[in-house]
């Protein structure tokens, strides 16, 4: 048999430069997420209210945030009875601003 030559894939286009989110959106993204917290922990005897806040919290993530796959986890876990307590939307966002830039290793 023939040594077989490694076949190397190169993009068309170069990638893109990761945009990051300003100030003013990350401001806005964090004080939705913390007023829905807040909100939450006084809407945890009231269930459908509850859901309807954080269906509205997710709403209004992926308005200013754009599609960002982190608030599906983050819709699910307030869903969860009692979750309510915890800072379950901050986190997500935190997460979303921190993670987001991370991509994977470009192989060569």
């Amino acid at each position: 048999m023939a040594a077989d030559k490694p076949i190397i894939f190169v993009p068309d286009q170069p990638i893109a430069p990761y945009k990051r989110h300003s100030r003013a959106i990350i401001g806005l993204a964090l004080g939705v997420a913390a007023v829905s917290d807040v909100l939450a922990i006084w809407t945890v005897p009231l269930p459908p209210v509850q859901l309807a806040l954080d269906v509205a919290t997710a709403i209004v993530l992926f308005v200013i945030l754009g599609r960002r796959w982190a608030l599906l986890p983050g819709l699910i876990a307030e869903a969860i009875p009692g979750m309510g307590i915890f800072p379950v939307w901050v986190l997500v966002v935190l997460s979303i601003l921190i993670y987001d830039g991370i991509k994977k290793p470009h192989k060569t």
